[in-house]
C-alpha cells in the first residue's frame, strides 16, 4: 500500500535496471516453473514475452516514472492521510490490470497448447506454493504468525523509508495486531482461485479435443482469464469481498499513521530512494531496446 506500492509496481530492487533487462527470460523461467514447457513451445512463449515487455517498456515505465516523481514531492508532506494512501495503493493496482491485460491474448494462445500433464503441474505447483506459504506465514502459534507479518511489514517499511526505530517497530506491531488481514481467509480464497484457473484450463482442453472453433475457443481463454483477475482483484463473494475492503481500508490508514510520525531523517531516506528509483527507470526508457 501507499510508497511500497509505488516500489512494487516499479519493479525496484537492488539491480532494477540489470533485472528487468532480463525481464523477458526471468519471466520464462517463472513461466515454466508452473507449466514445465516442453521444447517446441519455448520459442514462442519467449517471442511472447519478449513482445510484452517491448510494450511495457514503452506505454507504462514512462507512467511509473512520473508515478515516483508524484511520490518524492509526496513523501515529504508532513501529514498524509488515509485517502492519498488508498488513492496511490488504487493507482498501482490499475496499472497492474492493464499490465495483465494487455498479456492476455498472450496467456490465452499458451492456455491452448497445453497439455493434460502441464496442468496437472501447474496444480502440484499451486500446492507446493500453499505449503510454503503456510510454513512461513501460518504457524500455529499465532504470536509467531504476528510475527512473520510484522517482520514482513518492516521489510516493506524499510525498503522506502530505511531502518525502522523501537518506537516505529512497535506501532508497527500495533498495526499488525490490530489488523482484521486473516491469512487462513486468504489462503482459501487463493485457492478457490487455483482451482478455478485450473478447472478452466481443463475445459479449455476439453473443448479444444472437441474440435470448438478456434476462433470461439481463443475468445473462451481470454474470457476465463480476464474473469480471473477480476475475481483476484474482488472477489465475487460477499464475505471474503467485505474482508478485502476492511484490510484495504486499514492498511491505509496504518500507512499513513507510519509516515505521519516520521522524523524529517527517514522521510528524505524515502525521497532519495525514490529518485534514485526515478532515474533508473527513466534510463530504462532511454536506453536501446535489448
Amino acid at each position: 500500500m501507499g510508497l511500497a506500492a509505488v516500489a512494487l509496481v516499479s519493479g525496484c530492487g537492488v539491480a532494477l535496471k540489470v533485472s528487468y533487462n532480463q525481464g523477458p527470460t526471468l519471466v520464462y523461467w517463472w513461466l515454466d516453473g508452473y507449466a514445465d514447457f516442453e521444447d517446441e513451445q519455448t520459442p514462442r512463449v519467449k517471442q511472447l514475452t519478449g513482445l510484452w515487455f517491448a510494450w511495457h517498456r514503452r506505454e507504462q515505465l514512462p507512467e511509473i516514472a512520473a508515478l515516483l516523481q508524484h511520490a518524492q514531492a509526496e513523501v515529504m508532506q508532513p501529514v498524509l492521510t488515509p485517502q492519498t494512501m488508498c488513492a496511490v495503493g488504487q493507482d498501482v493496482k490499475q496499472k497492474l490490470l492493464v499490465a495483465y491485460d494487455k498479456a492476455v491474448p498472450s496467456l490465452a494462445e499458451l492456455a491452448l497448447t497445453l497439455t493434460p500433464e502441464q496442468v496437472r503441474h501447474i496444480e502440484k505447483r499451486f500446492a507446493k506454493n500453499n505449503a510454503k506459504f503456510r510454513d512461513e506465514f501460518m504457524p500455529e502459534d499465532r504470536e509467531d504468525r504476528l510475527k512473520a507479518q510484522a517482520k514482513k511489514a518492516q521489510e516493506r517499511f524499510e525498503m522506502v523509508y530505511g531502518s525502522l526505530d523501537d518506537a516505529q517497530r512497535q506501532r508497527l506491531q500495533q498495526a499488525i495486531v490490530a489488523s482484521p488481514y486473516d491469512p487462513e481467509l486468504w489462503l482459501a480464497e487463493r485457492t478457490l482461485l487455483q482451482q478455478a484457473v485450473v478447472q478452466g484450463l481443463r475445459q479449455l482442453q476439453a473443448a479444444r479435443a472437441a474440435q470448438a472453433d478456434p476462433q470461439a475457443l481463443m475468445g473462451q481463454a481470454q474470457q476465463a482469464l480476464r474473469t480471473i483477475a477480476q475475481h483476484a482483484s474482488q472477489s465475487p463473494r460477499e464475505a471474503y469481498r467485505a474482508q478485502q475492503q476492511r484490510v484495504w481500508n486499514h492498511n491505509c490508514a496504518f500507512v499513513a499513521q507510519m509516515h505521519n510520525t516520521m522524523s524529517a531523517a527517514p522521510r528524505q531516506h524515502a525521497q532519495r530512494k525514490l529518485r534514485r528509483w526515478e532515474e533508473d527507470v527513466r534510463a530504462l526508457m532511454a536506453a536501446p531496446r535489448p
